[in-house]
């Protein structure tokens, strides 16, 4: 009962991330910075990254190497953001950063979905089969395409020192 109701909140999280993802990814389409929502992504990236982590392990295998990359990412990210204030190079490898922690939000949530949902499940079980991984390519593609194009836009103003 308590790990269904922790999968809960951790499935509640990620959802919580990859939606201000997708808030962000346009802000950052738009040359906005969008500061409410930019927190609200990284806190529930990192949170989901974190509790993924929390589940019983019997292995260290793929979704945990994906854990450790994206918080791996993510520190780089929030550093570039915070510490850094995009300044020079600090602008891009936050565009990067960010989008390529969504990025996996998503990639992950490709792979639940074909795992849960039983029609997705039906065209790849063993998520080996073409529609699993043209699905996963064209994710990727997208997310390739989208971070060229918003390390391109994103140049907020500067925010003064406090």
């Amino acid at each position: 009962m308590i790990l269904r109701i922790y999968t809960i909140i951790h499935t509640l999280i990620s959802l919580a991330g990859i939606f201000s993802g997708f808030v962000v990814m346009f802000g950052l389409l738009a040359g906005k910075r969008l500061d409410g929502w930019t927190k609200w992504f990284l806190i529930t990236t990192v949170a989901t990254s974190v509790t993924g982590f929390g589940f019983p392990l019997h292995h260290f295998g793929a979704p945990h190497v994906v854990g450790v990359i994206s918080l791996i990412v993510l520190a780089v990210t929030i550093y570039a953001r915070y510490p850094k204030r995009l300044a020079g190079a600090w602008r891009w490898i936050y565009v990067v950063g960010a989008l390529m922690a969504f990025y996996l939000n998503v990639f992950v949530g490709v792979v639940q979905a074909f795992q849960k949902i039983p029609a997705l499940n039906a065209l790849a079980p063993t998520q080996t089969e073409p529609p699993f991984q043209l699905t996963q390519l064209l994710v990727l593609v997208l997310f390739v395409l989208i971070t060229i194009f918003a390390a391109i836009r994103f140049r907020p103003e500067p925010v003064p020192a406090p």
